[in-house]
């Protein structure tokens, strides 16, 4: 059995974690599928958007395979590891198109971090997201202490990572964590439907715009003020007039049918 599942349609590409049995626990040999599939997605130009989500509707992923880290210690150094083989975080970071984590299920520890790789959150009411790195007794090192807090704020982040508690879905959307919480049965069909809307955009431009939020947000305001007038001048020297209103004629037209 396929440990990632990898389905196309429509310019996207649903990957799936499918090890259910074991709550989609992040063994090495599923790392190392899971940046096989998102370098397959990165590569592939019928594909313009991901859907990243986990089997069955217990668990996104539990993170790391405990009971193989038990076994060996030499494990532990998935934590700290950069090739995209053993680390999922970089596996989805080595793509440059848009990623949406449906999250049905329980995101622990190494699955929390998974999660906030991608670009969107979408959450079943099944949803919850634990930090229990302090509870095991392992320092995160795929960037859950520092992302967390930029992303919900300092104060609630240290709530979590030094609590190890459980935080559920309405409450992660309210924190800012999830951009919304649909029922289980609407998860799927939610994230494909904000997905197709990314399909939409020219996927050159996509890339250029994520990178630049991305490499904005890493900066201080005022550099990344500077980054993005740098890159904009770039670019739009090189835009036709007539693109531009034939684009604003399809954006007036996609505006009505939205209405």
């Amino acid at each position: 059995m396929p440990l990632i599942l990898n389905e196309i349609a429509d310019g996207v590409a649903v990957v799936t974690l499918n090890r259910p049995e074991a709550m989609n626990a992040l063994s090495a040999a599923l790392r190392a599928e899971l940046a096989a599939a998102m370098r397959a997605v990165a590569d592939d130009d019928t594909v313009r958007a991901v859907v990243l989500t986990g089997a069955g509707t217990r668990a996104f992923t539990a993170g790391l395979d405990l009971k193989e880290l038990g076994a060996s210690t030499a494990g532990l150094g998935a934590a700290n590891a950069t090739d995209p083989a053993e680390n999922p975080v970089k596996a989805v970071e080595q793509c440059a198109k848009p990623v949406i984590g449906a999250i049905n299920g329980v995101a622990i520890t190494g699955g929390f971090e998974l999660a906030l790789a991608c670009d969107v959150l979408i959450a079943s009411t099944n949803a919850r997201f634990a930090d229990t790195h302090a509870r095991v007794g392992i320092m995160p090192g795929w960037g859950l202490s520092q992302k967390l807090s930029r992303m919900i704020g300092i104060s609630r982040a240290k709530e979590l990572s030094l609590t190890g508690n459980f935080l559920d879905a309405a409450t992660a959307e309210r924190w800012g964590l999830v951009n919304r919480v649909v029922e289980p049965d609407a998860l799927l069909p939610a994230a494909i439907a904000l997905a197709r809307d990314m399909a939409g955009i020219d996927p050159g431009m996509s890339a250029a715009y994520k990178a630049l939020i991305d490499d904005g947000y890493a900066l201080p305001l005022a550099e990344a003020l500077a980054l993005e007038a740098e890159r904009s001048t770039a670019a739009n020297g090189q835009v036709r007039p007539e693109s531009v209103e034939q684009a604003r004629l399809a954006v007036m037209a996609r505006g009505r049918d939205q209405a």
